[in-house]
């Protein structure tokens, strides 16, 4: 039977890049891609982020650039985190209308409409002066409660302003079903909510925390969000949770350390997922590729492949506009 049979040699579908492109199993596209921006307040010009290669702290100006290019690059949406002029422990500037991140929320959905996504991040950490997700109590723990109060306006500041799209990230309990009641009753039912299920207590955020200018002395997550070590199962729970709360999207993050995770989300519910290849992911290939350790371009490419690999339906990612170029 073998001689009559030989054995398939799968190598037959790997010989020329038209064979490769006909049997591929994971296509990614630029409607699949998410750029998250950073708008400053109160800047001339745009601020490179130092630690961030090639990403910058906008000013309203070049952001609705940015989103320009992004839109006719095909990429699917954008997600905008204000950095404001002024912090203060409450977070004052988080639903101020006149605040950055509206204002910025205004000028992308005049600039693009409806060619792209646009959205914003629903967290406290860009606009408090201690730099947590949520108001503090007097001890400086995070207090659940108050700090839902906080997400409910804010989101209902950004649906006001235009956002088409609001993400709570601070892994509040009980945060999406605050949102959904606020921007309920103040008419905003249509507006959905990218949930950051699945957010672990990761050492990749350190340049982001750049690029919000958040304080070197704000302590850790830890008591909040989760543990990479944590329990098995508790991603899954989380993620019940917030749907059951109503959430319309759900996330994991950060994106390559977590593929196991991301792959059990997937697998576990019927909405889609999302996932954020964090700043830490983007400035290690950034850093290596300019040492000429690695080809750039690869490997960006290979690591939006295994995200959506994994399972994720769209990716957060820094390189969102490059590579929708390319694709």
């Amino acid at each position: 039977m073998s001689a009559q049979f030989p054995a398939a040699r799968p190598r037959r579908l790997r010989r020329t890049p038209a064979m490769r492109r006909l049997v591929t199993g994971v296509w990614l596209h630029p409607e699949q891609l998410i750029l998250p921006v950073f708008v400053k307040e109160g800047i001339a010009e745009p601020q490179p982020v130092a630690s961030m290669p090639g990403v910058v702290q906008h000013t309203r100006d070049s952001l609705r650039k940015a989103a320009h290019e992004a839109a006719a690059a095909g990429v699917g949406g954008i997600m905008i985190f204000g950095v404001p002029e002024e912090k203060d422990a409450f977070g004052s500037a988080a639903d101020d209308p006149d605040g950055i991140t509206q204002a910025a929320l205004r000028d992308v959905v005049a600039e693009v409409g409806d060619a792209l996504v646009v959205g914003a991040d629903t967290c406290l950490d860009e606009v408090t002066d201690h730099g947590h997700c949520g108001v503090l109590t007097d001890s400086g723990e995070v207090d659940n409660d108050a700090t839902l109060e906080r997400y409910a306006a804010m989101a209902v500041a950004q649906a006001r302003a235009g956002s088409q799209l609001v993400a709570p990230s601070g892994m509040m309990d009980g945060q999406v079903r605050a949102i959904r009641r606020a921007l309920d009753a103040a008419g905003f039912a249509n507006v959905p909510i990218m949930a950051y299920s699945v957010k672990y207590a990761s050492g990749f955020y350190g340049p982001f925390r750049d690029a919000v200018e958040t304080p070197k002395n704000f302590g850790d997550r830890k008591a909040y969000q989760q543990d990479p070590a944590g329990p098995v199962g508790e991603a899954l729970r989380e993620v019940r949770l917030d749907l059951d709360e109503g959430a319309d999207i759900v996330m994991v993050k950060p994106a390559l350390a977590y593929l196991d995770i991301l792959r059990q989300v997937r697998d576990a519910v019927d909405v889609p997922v999302a996932a954020y290849q964090v700043s830490g992911e983007y400035a290690m290939i950034e850093a290596a590729a300019a040492n000429g350790w690695i080809d750039r371009e690869r490997a960006i490419m290979e690591s939006l492949v295994a995200i959506r690999r994994a399972g994720a339906d769209m990716i957060l990612t820094y390189w969102a506009t490059e590579v929708a170029r390319r694709l």
